[in-house]
């Protein structure tokens, strides 16, 4: 049997001197590279030029190895977040319910350089900054707005036991999240009245309406059934707003982060579990987690200056079963050989390589960095945040 015959070309008999004489390129066939009748390809945009438009939604995919490079360098070159006191919201109060802003980079770069990306990124500092060399379990002072917070998340990890998942097959998004957070929702005004009352402002009540949607987007997205960083960033900037309403003082900034923060985070690793919350936004492998990003870094300030655990404990399975439940940081990476398997190197290169580092102080100086980098200026994170009135855009 003869070959098949090859593909058509669309070759001319142009001689070489025809080619020479002319002035203009000859288009070359691409199969053969004989010169072609076919007009050619226009040519590639300019890429210094601006993209004609700018996608809302920007894709949360697996980095490839040059991106992490150049990502990691921006990193290197942010400066460190620095504790500042949290300005106070001043009267008259003017609520109103928060809404979404932003909508591309350039609305992220200016939300993190405004009075509030400055105000709350140092709010994160200063949590940071006020649990450096504590265990968990140290003592410390907790206010009546602390108490009523801990006892709001002590029933919503109750209702968890009440409403057990469904049955499916399916690996991740069980349905019966939808029945929790329901719950949840229809109580959250109720919550935060409770909370509210420990003021001793009559008016900083009417500051519900701006609280209540901090705190619905900080547990997941029911439709989604799905949970990551950006609920993360939600349920902080709550605390902010509490804050800057003068329920919450930097003398209470330990026990938030001990107490309130830990409880927080009890519950949405058990929520994890029990309803296989799908990560909301995963860099997958090139990520720092999952789910988290906060408890590395409060986790890392406890341990600066520790006497015997360095960077590289992480690897001490020993370390982690005795440890893992005073040291945040500890209990992050216990939680995640828990629920990941094979090796650490390679489920988790990047926690992997921050185990090099030599001390928990430039640990600490990264994380709070790379907080800002890949949270607070990245737009399929960011551009959940709200803004109202305790939380302005500029």
């Amino acid at each position: 049997m003869e070959p098949p015959p090859p593909p058509p070309h669309h070759c001319t008999t142009t001689t070489t001197a025809q080619l020479t004489a002319t002035s203009l390129p000859t288009p070359q066939c691409f199969k053969c590279g004989a010169p072609t009748n076919l007009p050619s390809p226009p040519p590639p945009p300019d890429s210094s030029s601006p993209p004609a438009y700018i996608p809302i939604r920007l894709p949360a995919v697996n980095l490839p190895p040059n991106t992490a490079a150049k990502t990691q360098q921006s990193i290197v070159l942010t400066p460190v977040p620095q504790p500042h006191p949290v300005p106070p919201l001043s009267p008259p109060f003017h609520f109103t319910t928060p809404i979404k802003r932003i909508t591309s980079p350039s609305d992220a770069s200016h939300f993190i350089d405004s009075f509030s990306g400055k105000s709350f990124l140092s709010f994160v500092a200063f949590l940071s900054h006020s649990i450096r060399g504590h265990k968990i379990s140290d003592p410390c002072p907790v206010s009546d707005t602390l108490f009523k917070i801990i006892s709001v998340f002590d029933a919503l990890s109750f209702w968890v036991d009440e409403i057990p998942p469904a049955l499916q097959s399916a690996r991740y998004g069980n349905p019966a999240f939808r029945v929790w957070h329901q719950r949840m929702t229809e109580n959250s005004q109720k919550f935060m009245l409770d909370i509210l009352q420990q003021s001793d402002q009559p008016e900083i009540r009417d500051s519900v309406i701006e609280l209540v949607p901090y705190w619905l987007d900080s547990f997941g997205n029911a439709s989604r059934i799905d949970y990551g960083t950006g609920h993360e960033t939600n349920f902080a900037a709550w605390l902010f707003c509490l804050a800057r309403l003068g329920l919450i003082h930097e003398e209470d900034y330990q026990a938030v982060v001990s107490r309130v923060f830990v409880k927080y985070l009890d519950l949405m690793r058990k929520l994890q579990l029990v309803y296989c919350l799908e990560p909301a936004g995963s860099h997958g492998v090139w990520g720092l987690d999952d789910y988290h990003f906060l408890p590395f870094v409060f986790g890392s300030a406890q341990l600066i200056d520790h006497k015997y655990m360095k960077p590289k404990s992480i690897h001490n399975d020993d370390i982690l079963e005795n440890f893992s439940k005073e040291y945040l940081y500890l209990s992050c990476i216990a939680f995640i050989k828990k629920v990941k398997k094979g090796p650490f190197a390679e489920h988790s290169p990047m926690l992997d390589d921050i185990s090099g580092v030599p001390n928990w102080n430039k640990v600490n100086s990264g994380m709070l960095k790379m907080y800002r980098a890949e949270v607070l200026e990245k737009v399929p994170i960011v551009q959940h945040f709200l803004f109202g009135s305790i939380i302005p855009w500029e």
